[in-house]
């Protein structure tokens, strides 16, 4: 057999060489909208940059090619956004060998399961992530609202208000993350405790392009703490940041409240479209999206990044 050659693509070819590889749209990032779809490079107008875009090529046919993606700022890939193959040991070797790591968020159609052709197509994508020392770590619903699905009414019972202190959010974090469904959460509970967890989400909030004046704290007519909801933009566009309610203030419902005022926050800035995503164990929040007019548009298989030096 051909010797396998794994490389980081060039920016002259970096379009050509990616797309010859064959796909038929299945799964990933093909189920995305336009623009975001495609395959382009930033100096192209698109999202990807050449020296994050490997291939792995035999007799110079491309058999299987990663794409990692950060925003504008990013001096490291935030994930492995693009990952196919003809060659089911080539992906794997290409994965092992590229010297980049980003968790892999696998898009894909709702109700995946029940389409043979796309659970075939994301079980090879899958077990070959894994075999490059990936793990499964969650699968969430990713949602998007739109003014067609009615802007739902507020229900009154919060006072949200700014928080301009950086250490007042982070320590309603760390509240939050001291309870939580959110495997991303847990898992950073378990490398650093629920400092990092809430760390780690307001590193988040930063990132996002989005101003820092749309946070806001929400309470109680009382003035009882019960979250916080972080209206957000992030490079692709208008989004659900966060929402999160206090451990003491659960049950009852305000997690839906803390959607609405931010669904509504939004809109009243000019979104037109508003992506969100919920694990798919976070029952509450999964039922509080729909309540609120955020219809699945797609599922997501999110799996964590191999350590440093890992290869299997």
């Amino acid at each position: 057999m051909t010797d396998l050659v794994i490389r980081a693509l060039a920016e002259h070819e970096a379009r050509a060489v990616f797309t010859s590889l064959p796909d038929p749209g299945l799964v990933g990032r093909p189920l995305l909208d336009p623009p975001h779809n495609v395959y382009d490079t930033v100096a192209a107008g698109g999202e990807y940059r050449p020296e994050w875009t490997w291939v792995a090529e035999r007799a110079g046919t491309v058999v299987a090619r990663a794409a990692f993606w950060g925003g504008p700022d990013d001096e490291e890939p935030v994930a492995l956004d693009w990952f196919d193959f003809t060659d089911r040991a080539a992906g794997v070797e290409l994965l092992r060998s590229v010297p980049l790591r980003a968790d892999y968020e696998l898009i894909l159609p709702p109700g995946w399961r029940e389409d043979p052709p796309a659970r075939s197509a994301a079980g090879a994508r899958l077990a070959a992530a894994t075999d490059a020392g990936y793990r499964p770590l969650v699968e969430r619903y990713r949602y998007v609202w739109t003014p067609a699905a009615g802007l739902p009414e507020s229900t009154g019972r919060l006072v949200l208000r700014p928080e301009p202190d950086d250490e007042v959010v982070l320590e309603v974090l760390r509240r939050v993350h001291s309870m939580t469904l959110d495997a991303h959460a847990l898992r950073a509970v378990e490398r650093g405790g629920v400092e990092l967890a809430a760390r780690e989400e307001l590193d988040f909030f930063r990132w996002c392009p989005s101003p820092r004046e749309w946070w806001r704290l929400a309470f109680t007519p009382a003035g009882e703490l019960v979250g916080i909801q972080v209206p957000a933009r992030n490079p692709v566009g208008p989004c659900v940041g966060f929402v999160g309610v206090v451990p003491e203030q659960r049950g009852h419902g305000y997690g839906y409240d803390l959607l609405v005022e931010c669904t509504r926050q939004l809109v009243a800035e000019g979104a037109e479209r508003i992506a969100a995503a919920t694990d798919v164990g976070n029952v509450p929040m999964a039922a509080a999206f729909a309540r609120a007019g955020y219809p699945v548009n797609q599922h997501r298989y999110c799996l964590s990044a191999p350590s440093e030096g890992a290869t299997s």
